[in-house]
């Protein structure tokens, strides 16, 4: 009887077990995946406020003006464009100068390019976010106060880091100011690049009175700031609406992911539910790409090759966030890229090394091989010759790779498609076609098409 007793009391142990330990039968997939998503932070997504209509219309035309560039031959629009799902399609983008939209832009005489890729800027308004750029190089918040390259130039009264990333590209040569003697569109000397790299306050105070020169931004800006006077105004009102419009237009939250958080067991296939649990689990990548936004907002060594022109001193090489602390720990950490419509918004990677997610998520299971092995056969014609594959700088790189990305994971063919069906569920079916948010026309009259 003992012994049938002492039987009895394992085969109860045993069925617990298989059940998760509460005797209610084995877990579902869901439910193993509902609890992996709580351990990991997901929550249904707060969009934040709704920004000011009379903003968003001022920020549209903005977005769309290439009045805002020095050589009046490149909007923000051009590298961030509603055809390309925000970005530009290039693993590089191509600035003030260039010709054309998108993969089919070509470089202008005697231009450089610019040193990383135009990541997309689907949902960069939400209350989560705290840095900006590639190498993070703007943080804060509106309540802490913002750190960014231009010090205590940077004014008062900006609504939140999107809006602090709206005020840089404009200072920046390679991508809107241009070059010292430039000739804009119609012939007339570029004022704006006259001005010394470092004058920050020179060039916004700069853009802001050819904006004001034109009467139809006199009255946007009164209408999307009736309380400041207009002698009071600043490029921070401007950068201000350029991000209302770009919550407005691209905070996008109804992908299958999206509605699966909500409560929709329906929202995902059992193919993607599986790769979410990768995700979450053995693949490793919540690691990094964490919380709602998928990404900790932290930058990281994952070996990524170096491809483009360099930036800096260091030029050809990038080091990434190492330019901003001055730390040789630093060197070629990336922040990590959020996830929401990563299916659509390649080529990817800070330099856009890799032009299939496939391959992005590959290198992620290897990098040390990986990068060791890297196909330059990938990029454009214009990009193979600038991968820097000599042994020193691969040696550079992985000195500093990430332990979490350190040891190789050993994914099947079928685990990796699984993975990739769960990225593509982090697509918002209304990222496909954005065309209804390119105006007509805009105040200055330049047009709108690259």
């Amino acid at each position: 009887m003992k012994r049938l007793m002492a039987l009895c009391g394992i085969l109860m142990v045993l069925a617990l077990v298989g059940c998760g330990g509460d005797g209610s039968g084995p877990q579902t997939l869901d439910q193993q995946l509902e609890q992996a998503m709580t351990e990991a932070g997901c929550s249904p997504v707060d969009p934040g406020p709704a920004p000011a209509p009379a903003k968003v219309v001022l920020g549209q035309a903005l977005m769309f003006d290439k009045e805002l560039s020095g050589n009046r031959d490149i909007s923000c629009a051009t590298c961030h464009h509603p055809l390309l799902h925000t970005g530009d399609g290039l693993s590089v983008s191509i600035g003030t100068g260039g010709r054309g939209l998108g993969p089919a832009r070509l470089l202008g005489a005697g231009r450089n390019l610019i040193p990383r890729n135009a990541p997309e800027v689907f949902n960069r308004g939400l209350p989560e976010w705290r840095t900006m750029f590639w190498d993070l190089r703007v943080s804060g918040t509106a309540d802490t106060g913002f750190l960014s390259p231009a010090g205590n130039q940077l004014p008062a009264g900006l609504d939140n880091p999107l809006a602090v990333q709206a005020m840089f590209p404009v200072t920046s040569r390679d991508e809107m100011r241009g070059a010292a003697g430039d000739r804009d569109v119609f012939g007339e000397l570029n004022e704006i690049a006259a001005l010394g790299d470092q004058d920050f306050t020179g060039i916004w105070e700069a853009l802001l009175q050819r904006l004001l020169a034109i009467p139809e931004y006199v009255t946007l800006f009164n209408e999307a700031y009736p309380d400041v006077a207009t002698s009071e105004l600043g490029f921070q009102h401007a950068a201000n609406a350029i991000a209302a419009f770009e919550i407005k237009a691209w905070t996008l939250l109804d992908s299958p992911w999206d509605r699966y958080v909500e409560g929709d067991e329906s929202a995902l296939s059992d193919e993607a539910k599986r790769g979410a649990m990768l995700f979450f689990g053995d693949a490793g990548c919540a690691q990094c790409h964490s919380g709602n936004l998928f990404t900790d907002q932290k930058a990281h060594d994952v070996g990524t090759p170096q491809v483009g022109p360099g930036k800096g001193a260091e030029s050809p090489q990038d080091f990434g966030r190492g330019r901003e602390t001055g730390e040789a720990g630093d060197r070629y950490a990336f922040r990590t890229p959020p996830l929401r419509n990563v299916a659509i918004t390649g080529p990817w990677m800070h330099d856009g090394a890799f032009t299939t997610l496939r391959a992005a998520v590959l290198h992620h299971l290897d990098p040390a091989s990986s990068l060791r092995h890297y196909d330059v056969g990938q990029l454009a014609p214009l990009m193979q010759g600038t991968f820097q594959g000599d042994q020193a700088t691969i040696d550079a790189i992985l000195a500093n790779l990430d332990p979490l990305v350190a040891t190789p994971k050993d994914l099947s063919d079928e685990q990796v498609n699984e993975l990739l069906t769960f990225l593509e569920a982090l697509t918002d079916p209304a990222a496909s076609d954005l065309r209804g948010d390119i105006p007509s026309s805009v105040p200055s009259g330049l047009p709108v098409a690259d």
